[in-house]
């Protein structure tokens, strides 16, 4: 049988630009003890509990908000800055963990800790979501439940795509992560708010770049988006609406001048996990508004 997918490996492969077809590829053997699972990754979180593995969960990261019943778990920090002491300190039997979770030194506590760990791709398409739950069925010993959930996972994304198949005119959506002192931090490609911008049907705005930048005002300008994406959140990096339209390259765009703004909740929006086809769904609706009621 195959090994298991460590980050460590995961690291390495990632290394040599391999990490995505690879990680795809690979099957995955069950954790011999999941009694004490520690989730990295809001979308893992999400899974275990679609797949009935609630009961395996002791801590989670601070991306899993989904379900309601996760915020009672213990957290052990944001995935990509883990503090080893506080993950070993649920006294972890084994550990689901996104791609990219880190940073490195910490994963290399874990592993000399001799804590089985399973490193799950993070692609921002409809594979992704099925390669993830895949796994973590895998993982846990439930196949049976993952192949299910995958049915119905591959039903609904095959809905989203016969709605999205027929678009004549499509839209340009600039996903903005964050504005702060007037400087917008935008989505290029490669990302989840890329990835679910083109599930929904939509073309991204930004196609010069991949990862998230800042924006100057001449690049918004020349970009100009029929919509504007956002998460639907507070505190010091949310913008409100009123003050994003005001943002004065904003105000020469179409999405400026039309107030086609559209807030989402991030984990939602961008976890690409077992929500995904419905979050690309949503997001279809609120660009392109309810599609016309079958004759």
């Amino acid at each position: 049988m195959r090994p298991a997918v460590t980050l460590a490996t995961a690291f390495a492969i990632a290394s040599l630009g391999l990490m995505a077809p690879g990680a795809s590829a690979q099957t995955v053997e069950p954790f011999a003890d999941a009694s004490r699972l520690v989730s990295i990754g809001g979308s893992l979180t999400e899974i275990a509990y679609e797949l009935g593995a609630a009961d395996l969960l002791v801590a989670r990261d601070t991306t899993a908000t989904y379900p309601a019943e996760a915020l009672e778990l213990p957290d052990v920090g944001y995935m990509r800055a883990l503090a080893p002491e506080g993950v070993l300190s649920v006294d972890p039997s084994a550990i689901l963990a996104l791609e990219g979770a880190g940073p490195i030194d910490a994963i290399e506590v874990l592993q000399s800790a001799s804590v089985p760990i399973v490193f799950v791709p993070d692609r921002f398409d409809a594979e992704g979501v099925t390669t993830k739950v895949t796994m973590v069925g895998e993982a846990l010993a439930r196949t049976r439940e993952a192949t299910a959930l995958n049915e119905e996972l591959d039903a609904r994304f095959a809905e989203l795509a016969a709605e999205t198949a027929g678009i004549a005119d499509r839209k340009s959506v600039l996903f903005i992560l964050s504005m702060e002192a007037g400087r917008i931090n935008a989505s290029g490609t490669g990302t989840a708010a890329d990835g679910i911008i083109a599930l929904a049907g939509a073309d991204n705005a930004i196609t010069d770049y991949e990862g998230y930048r800042q924006l100057g005002e001449e690049a918004i300008i020349a970009a100009d988006p029929d919509v504007i994406l956002m998460m639907d959140r507070g505190g010091d990096h949310g913008a409100s609406e009123t003050d994003l339209l005001a943002h004065p390259a904003i105000a020469l765009t179409t999405a400026g001048r039309t107030g086609a703004v559209i807030e989402m909740d991030g984990s939602y929006l961008l976890g690409f996990g077992p929500r995904t086809a419905d979050a690309g769904y949503d997001l279809f609706t609120a660009i392109y508004g309810n599609p016309d009621p079958a004759p």
